[in-house]
């Protein structure tokens, strides 16, 4: 079997545990079979330099542009509209990071919910898909997902971590569900495994969500803690040994998957 590639659709490249190396890990990446990354725009600001990230990188790294519900407070309307304009550009494959986080409300819910309506109207009118977060929130987020079910075109739970219920309650509004390493913990992980079967084959994509989650079962675990985007081929081997499956034909099932949902071309190697 020859090597096989992957697309990592959730990497906080712009985070700055990766100012001294950032391009060293994009590189590593690459050599180690991640082809293609979708670079997470969490704030108005980070979205532009996700753009301009992408832009060293053709065809190979693309980001989405949103405002993740921590920094609901820090936006203004017109963020709202600067989010539009970004969202034309080539390498924006979706709106987001977009939800509700009523865990730790570094933004008052009122606001959040302002901010998730706007950024749903962009997506409808840039014809993105979502990339959604959610914590604690899903009673509210799923009702408004909901009632703008018929104004986007996808979705994706990123870093799913929920409940059966919970993720039936996605799934019946056709929702895609992304799954990091957070399978790979041997105790918070348990009922995501358990989980990992009722996901169906055409819904399921990958994420490291680096630099955060790092898998608990890597070795040797690095020294620094930070997870890269080349570990996104350790949570697929998991997830191929939980689903008792073949890895290349995980692999050809996420690939397509993940092209359809992001509209991704080939890369151009």
């Amino acid at each position: 079997m020859g090597k096989l590639n992957w697309i990592d659709i959730g990497v906080n490249l712009t985070d700055g545990s990766f100012d001294k190396d950032r391009n060293d890990v994009i590189e590593q990446a690459f050599t180690n079979g991640i082809e293609q990354l979708v670079i997470t725009g969490t704030s108005l600001k980070e979205s532009i330099e996700a753009i301009a990230l992408c832009q060293q990188y053709p065809g190979h790294l693309f980001c989405t542009v949103g405002i993740h519900p921590h920094y609901a407070k820090d936006h203004q309307k017109a963020d709202i509209n600067e989010l539009l304009a970004l969202s034309s550009e080539s390498c924006v494959v979706a709106i987001g990071e977009m939800g509700l986080d009523f865990n730790r409300n570094f933004s008052d819910p009122s606001q959040q919910i302002t901010t998730f309506e706007h950024q749903l109207e962009i997506a409808s009118n840039a014809q993105l898909p979502l990339f959604l977060h959610e914590r604690d929130a899903h009673k509210q987020q799923l009702e408004m997902l909901s009632s703008h079910r018929d104004d986007f075109i996808h979705a994706v739970a990123h870093c799913f971590t929920g409940t059966k219920e919970e993720l039936y309650n996605y799934l019946d509004l056709d929702l895609h569900i992304g799954i990091t390493g957070w399978i790979c913990d041997e105790r918070r992980g348990i009922s995501l495994q358990k989980l990992l079967k009722e996901i169906p084959k055409n819904r399921l994509m990958i994420e490291t969500d680096a630099p955060y989650l790092l898998p608990r079962d890597l070795k040797p675990k690095p020294k620094s803690r930070r997870n890269t985007p080349s570990n996104l081929p350790h949570i697929a081997d998991k997830i191929a040994n939980l689903l008792n499956k073949d890895l290349a034909q995980l692999n050809e099932e996420i690939q397509n998957n993940t092209r359809s949902f992001f509209k991704l071309p080939p890369p151009n190697h």
